[in-house]
């Protein structure tokens, strides 16, 4: 797993992109249903996917089963969380580093 240093301000940033959502879903035809996994928990299991290279049935534990985190990634992709969180990335980057986008595929003077 990732540092907290690291895992924390991504989660704060990460977090901040995604829509509440009650645990249990009011409109359920039965009155209840199985709680949501929580949204933090997908997100650690997603950290774990990129930091070691494996598959979401390596990953997928009694917390978090690989259908609920594919289910999860594909909504939050679909809700455009993945693009914004990479703008923020970039810029955040460029405040700190300085990019040179317009710089991009060119060679500099010699």
């Amino acid at each position: 797993m990732l540092s907290s240093w690291l895992a924390e301000p991504l989660w704060g940033q990460f977090a901040a992109l995604l829509p509440e959502r009650p645990e249990d879903h009011p409109d359920h035809p039965l009155g209840c249903h199985r709680r949501r996994i929580g949204d933090r928990i997908v997100f650690n299991k997603m950290l774990q996917l990129l930091r070691f290279g494996c598959s979401y049935q390596v990953i997928a534990d009694t917390t978090c089963s690989a259908t609920t985190i594919r289910n999860r990634r594909d909504e939050w992709i679909a809700m455009g969380v993945f693009t914004r969180l990479k703008q923020i990335a970039l810029e955040s980057y460029d405040r700190i580093v300085g990019l040179e986008l317009d710089r991009q595929g060119q060679c500099s003077p010699p």
